[in-house]
C-alpha cells in the first residue's frame, strides 16, 4: 500500500502543477453547486394587477395581500427539496418589497399593514428559522424613480444594496436582471456596475452574484430551465457587458471549452406560463413529470435549477403549486431511492487495460467530492449480479477543475457489450438516462482536455421509463 499511496501523492502533484491557468471555482461556487435547486419567486404589484412587466406608474395601494405567509413559502420550498428562495425585492416597475429609504414606491405606501409591513424581514426571518438559504433579486431598471437616468440613481442602488446586505443578510445569492430601459422621464440609465460588484464585495464576500455573464454565475441563455448537453463551467467574457450584448444564447447554453473564467449557468424557469401570479393559470402549472424532466436537464447537466413559484394575491403559494412540487419530490425520491452500484466493486484501469481490484477501488454508494481519482482515465463497475438499469450517475470532482470533454460508456452483460452511450462534458452531476438494459459491469473511457481527469462518483438506478426520452 506504501507504494500505492506514494503513487496517489505524485499524481496529485501532477495534477497541481498542470492545473497552472486553469480557472477553478471558489469556495462559495462551490457552495452554490451545492444547492441543485431553489426556488424564484415573483412577488410584488404586477400580483395584483396582472402584468408582467409594471410600468411603475401603479399606485402603491395595489399591494396588498390579504394572508401573506412567508413560513408557508418557506415551507413548502424545503418539503419540496429546495435550498433556498431567491425573491423580487425590486422588479422593473421600481416597487420594493422593503421600506427603503431611497424610494418613495415601496410597501411602505402600500395598503398592507396600513404600510408598516416588511417582505424582506418576514422572508428573511422564516428562511433562518428553518435553514434555507436566501437570494436578492433587485432590478436596476426602475420605471418608478425619479432620478433613474442620471448619476445619482447610481447612489440610490448602491444605497439599496446596502440596505439589503445590512438589514436583510445573510444573502447567498444576488440577482442582477439585464434589463435596461426607459425610466419615467424616458432617459435610460448608464450602470456603475464595477461599482456595484466592488459595493457587493465589500458588504458580503460570500455572496454569490448572477447577471448574464456573471461575475460569479452565468444566465443559461433561455428561460425554458434547459442547460447544454455540453456544459462548460468555463466562460469567456471579455469584451462583453452586464446587459449590453453578452454573448450568443447558443454560447451562454454551452459555456467555453478553454473559457478563462469559472462562471457556471443557472436555468431559470417558471413553474407556469408568466412569471408573476395570474389567476387565468392557475390550471396552466407544470406536471410533476415535466419537472423532473427539467431536471434531468439542469441539475442533471451541471447546472442549477431556479424554479419560479410565485405567490398568489393573497402572499401563499397557491394550492396548485404545491400540489405540482410535492409530486416533484415524490417522482426524485422513489426513482433516485436505490443504487444499484451500492454492493458493486470499482476497479481503476492502468497500463493496458490491467485492472487492479486492489487499488484505488472507489466506493460507487459515494458521491462525496473528497473521493476522487487522479489522472486515470478508464474505470470498471463490476456488479454483484446483473441489473436492469436505465440511468447513470456521474460526477467530477470540480475543486479540482472541469477537464472530461468527452466519455464512453460501455454496458457488459456475460461479457458481451449490449449498450454503448457517449458525451461530452460531466461537470458536477451528469445523469445520463437510455433504454432499460440488463447490466453485469460497465466500463467508463474518459478524454480529457490537460491530461487530468477528475471523477468524484459514480452511480445506477432504474427509473420509471415513462420519466425518460427514449
Amino acid at each position: 500500500m506504501t507504494r500505492i499511496f506514494t503513487l496517489l501523492v505524485f499524481l496529485v502533484s501532477l495534477q497541481l502543477a498542470g492545473q497552472g491557468k486553469q480557472p477553478l471555482p471558489s469556495r462559495q461556487q462551490l457552495a452554490w453547486h451545492d444547492m441543485e435547486f431553489y426556488f424564484f419567486m415573483h412577488f410584488g404589484p404586477n400580483t395584483f394587477t396582472n402584468k408582467e412587466w409594471g410600468h411603475g406608474d401603479e399606485p402603491g395601494e395595489v399591494f396588498n395581500p390579504s394572508q401573506l405567509d412567508c413560513r408557508q413559502w418557506v415551507r413548502v420550498a424545503k418539503e419540496s427539496g429546495a435550498k433556498g428562495i431567491i425573491i423580487t425585492a425590486k422588479h422593473h416597475d421600481g416597487f420594493c418589497l422593503w421600506p427603503s429609504k431611497y424610494s418613495k414606491h415601496t410597501v411602505r405606501e402600500s395598503k398592507w399593514k396600513e404600510g408598516k409591513g416588511d417582505v424582506l424581514k418576514e422572508l428573511s426571518q422564516a428562511c433562518k428559522e428553518q435553514g434555507l438559504k436566501l437570494g436578492i433579486y433587485i432590478s436596476p431598471w426602475d420605471r418608478n424613480h425619479p432620478d433613474y437616468g442620471t448619476e445619482k440613481y447610481n447612489d440610490v442602488f448602491v444605497n439599496m444594496m446596502k440596505e439589503l446586505f445590512t438589514n436583510y443578510g445573510p444573502i447567498w445569492e444576488l440577482w442582477w436582471d439585464g434589463a435596461n430601459g426607459e425610466g419615467p422621464d424616458g432617459r435610460k440609465q448608464v450602470y456603475d456596475w464595477r461599482r456595484f460588484e466592488n459595493t457587493v464585495r465589500q458588504l458580503s464576500p460570500a455572496t454569490v452574484i448572477f447577471s448574464d455573464i456573471g461575475p460569479d454565475i452565468r444566465w443559461v441563455g433561455n428561460e425554458s430551465g434547459i442547460a447544454g448537453k455540453t456544459n462548460w463551467n468555463y466562460l469567456d467574457t471579455a469584451g462583453f457587458k452586464r446587459g449590453l450584448g453578452a454573448p450568443a444564447n447558443d454560447t451562454l447554453q454551452q459555456g467555453n471549452v478553454f473559457g478563462r473564467n469559472w462562471i457556471p449557468a443557472e436555468c431559470d424557469v417558471s413553474i407556469r406560463p408568466g412569471w408573476f401570479w395570474h389567476a387565468n393559470e392557475d390550471t396552466l402549472i407544470k406536471s410533476p413529470e415535466h419537472l423532473f424532466d427539467l431536471y434531468l436537464k439542469s441539475v442533471g447537466r451541471g447546472a442549477n435549477l431556479l424554479l419560479n413559484v410565485p405567490p398568489d394575491n393573497r402572499g401563499l403559494i397557491h394550492g396548485k403549486d404545491v400540489e405540482a412540487l410535492m409530486g416533484f419530490k415524490k417522482l426524485r425520491d422513489e426513482n433516485f431511492d436505490t443504487n444499484l452500484l451500492k454492493q458493486a466493486n470499482s476497479y481503476w484501469e492502468f497500463l493496458e487495460d490491467a485492472i487492479m481490484p486492489d487499488t484505488l477501488q472507489v466506493r460507487a454508494v459515494s458521491l462525496s467530492p473528497e473521493i476522487y481519482s487522479i489522472n486515470v482515465q478508464n474505470f470498471v463497475v463490476q456488479l454483484q449480479q446483473p441489473a436492469k438499469m436505465n440511468c447513470i450517475i456521474l460526477r467530477e470532482a470540480i475543486h479540482l477543475g472541469q477537464t472530461i470533454r468527452k466519455f464512453r460508456i460501455i454496458m457488459y452483460n456475460k461479457d458481451q457489450a449490449v449498450r454503448e452511450i457517449t458525451g461530452n462534458t460531466v461537470g458536477r452531476k451528469r445523469i445520463l438516462t437510455f433504454p432499460s438494459t440488463t447490466v453485469a459491469s460497465f466500463r467508463v473511457l474518459l478524454e480529457d482536455v490537460k491530461g487530468n481527469d477528475n471523477i468524484s462518483g459514480v452511480a445506477a438506478y432504474l427509473i420509471d421509463e415513462k420519466l425518460i426520452e427514449q
